[in-house]
């Protein structure tokens, strides 16, 4: 769920396509939609305290997580994935 900070400020006019973690979540869908919510909320909120998304990112949502059972199932499921591979829609101009 770390991947929720992505340290990219992509505004307020953003959509977010959440696929797997909602789908994935042990819990069921429902649960896996509010994990990503508070996950969410929490990543705005402190991006308009003016914290340091990219480097807080597991504070961030290890405090949402107190109130939160379905993001706290949901980091300690996914807690070993990493996102570390290159975009697949690169641009072919030289």
């Amino acid at each position: 769920m770390a991947h929720a900070c992505t340290g990219y400020d992509l505004g307020d006019d953003s959509m977010l396509q959440f696929g797997g973690g909602t789908q994935g979540h042990p819990w069921g869908n429902a649960a896996g939609a509010a994990a990503n919510r508070v996950a969410l909320e929490a990543s705005v909120k402190a991006r308009n305290e003016g914290r340091e998304i990219e480097k807080e990112a597991r504070d961030i949502l290890t405090e949402a997580a107190k109130t939160s059972p379905e993001l706290a199932i949901a980091m300690e499921t996914w807690k070993e994935i990493k996102f570390e591979f290159d975009t697949v829609d690169k641009l072919d101009v030289a």
